[in-house]
């Protein structure tokens, strides 16, 4: 019989391209999310969609949806993608789960998504994050308004860089009501280059890597389309994702976001724990199935083939190449990448994205939020307490 993976978050491109990477396998997949995800539902693949209540606005028909799922469809393995992992980690929902669900404990997930507790773990774990300091009021912020331009202003539970403020003027700093309002933080800022990475745990070993940039974004925030670190930089980076795993005892999936220095030393800036881009990149190299059912993947640093979203590519990134000249680099990284969302054969996902993120755009215009805000405020936690 089957083993049979429930995957959350299925609005993700990530849960898409993981529901085929375990179809291929043999798995029984069953897709679920609380929105009408239409880029997975309208992809041939043979899995089962289901729906669930907002884990954000009614988590307990939240968690008693998850448990009868679980429970009917004899479910061996719960891989969440998207913030409602959090949610899923609750003390309440990791009991019922009993060993089924990959993710860490909620104390755990709470020191890698606060970014102000994530960089004062980091000189715990001995990895580098740039000086941090809590703002939760106008006097914490008085003394950086003299030096604003060497400093970057973010919410300690931010998503997309929405709100991020990136050496402001110490005008624009000092009329700013939400930061003095609490719940922000300040962050030496480092100049050079930007890079991520992917990896998978397994109660504190490292199973999966992935490491990767992009020149393909949204607005600066969002990518659409990632490519590999070369080796050098990968290597670095995946002593400090095992050194990380292994001090946090991680288990499960995350992500960091970095910056090497102009000497080339990287910094950590913040982390996601959940799935990411770069979950594309470990399905393109095989390894992802392996990395998340807990046998440690061979890592390779060369030859990784890169990613996009297609849609995205096409939508944002032709009018952006058309634009600042960049035409023959966007037919290159179509040429050689991979595209995360459709396949020959399965070419509705596409649409269905471009319709979710309509969808998603009209709901943000509905209540008054960005389309970015849209995308999580059903699910999101900025760190309230959860049965």
């Amino acid at each position: 019989m089957a083993r049979a993976v429930l995957i959350t978050g299925a609005r993700a491109a990530a849960a898409l391209d993981l529901a085929r990477a375990f179809v291929a396998e043999g798995w029984d997949v069953h897709l679920a999310d609380c929105v009408t995800a239409r880029m997975a539902r309208w992809s041939r693949l043979p899995v089962l969609h289901h729906r669930y209540p907002s884990p954000r606005s009614s988590a307990a028909e939240f968690r008693a949806r998850i448990a009868e799922l679980v429970e009917r469809h004899s479910i061996a393995l719960v891989v969440p993608t998207c913030e409602e992992v959090f949610h899923l980690a609750a003390p309440a929902m990791r009991d019922a789960l009993s060993g089924r669900l990959l993710a860490p404990d909620l104390v755990t997930l709470r020191h890698l998504h606060d970014k102000l507790a994530f960089a004062t773990s980091c000189r715990a774990w001995g990895v580098d994050a740039p000086e941090s300091h809590a703002i939760q009021s106008a006097e914490d912020l008085a003394p950086f308004l003299h030096s604003s331009r060497d400093w970057v202003f973010k919410p300690r539970f931010g998503r997309f860089g929405d709100r991020t403020m990136v050496g402001p003027s110490a005008a624009k700093l000092a009329s700013s009501t939400q930061i003095a309002a609490g719940g922000w933080m300040a962050q030496r800022r480092i100049a050079g280059e930007e890079a991520c990475f992917h990896a998978v745990a397994h109660y504190g070993v490292l199973t999966g890597f992935a490491s990767y940039r992009s020149r393909w974004r949204l607005g600066g925030g969002a990518s659409y389309a990632f490519e590999p670190l070369d080796s050098s930089r990968s290597e670095l980076l995946h002593e400090i994702a095992a050194a990380m795993a292994s001090k946090a005892l991680v288990h499960g999936q995350f992500a960091c976001d970095v910056m090497f220095d102009i000497a080339g030393k990287p910094w950590l800036l913040e982390c996601n724990p959940r799935a990411t881009s770069g979950i594309h990149l470990l399905i393109a190299q095989g390894t992802a199935l392996g990395a998340l059912t807990g046998e440690p993947q061979a890592q390779a640093f060369d030859d990784v083939r890169p990613a996009f979203l297609g849609p995205a590519m096409w939508v944002l990134g032709l009018p952006l190449a058309i634009r600042t000249g960049r035409l023959r680099e966007w037919c290159a990284t179509l040429a050689k990448g991979r595209d995360a969302i459709s396949r020959p054969g399965d070419r509705a996902p596409a649409l269905g994205a471009l319709v979710d993120a309509a969808a998603f755009a009209f709901k943000g215009l509905v209540m008054g939020i960005s389309t970015n805000a849209a995308t999580t405020c059903d699910i999101e936690w900025n760190g309230e307490d959860l049965a």
